[in-house]
């Protein structure tokens, strides 16, 4: 096996991580809102718990990912799933402008994560 296969074996599984991290965001985010401000204990302990997953596998990814590509993915994720499950499920509001700028940042995560390829990077 070679280095950059590795490597390249190595951003695969960073990745991963840099989705379940984006994944336990969005469970962060709807339970703080299930919380009423940290007031019903069953939300807030799920809060806490998804904070910390969170936590967990963002540090994980970014010891692979660069930090500013890595929280911006993180960010993206959680945001445009924080909108689109609230949407669903606690029946907030969605906009169809609000959908095409999620969708926005949704193609950003998406060419943050081909930008990030070795190929693209010359290393292929």
């Amino acid at each position: 096996m070679t280095l950059s296969h590795e490597k390249h074996q190595g951003s695969g599984r960073a990745w991963i991580m840099l989705l379940l991290a984006g994944a336990f965001e969005i469970g962060y985010a709807l339970s703080v809102g299930g919380s009423q401000a940290f007031t019903v204990p069953s939300w807030s302990i799920a809060a806490l718990i998804f904070f910390l997953l969170t936590l967990y596998f963002l540090s994980a990814a970014l010891r692979t990912i660069d930090v500013g590509i890595g929280y911006a993915a993180w960010a993206g994720i959680g945001s445009v799933g924080a909108a689109a499950f609230g949407s669903i499920l606690l029946d907030q509001p969605l906009t169809l402008v609000q959908a095409f700028w999620l969708g926005v940042i949704i193609a950003g995560v998406v060419w943050l994560k081909l930008a990030d390829s070795a190929k693209l990077r010359g290393q292929g």
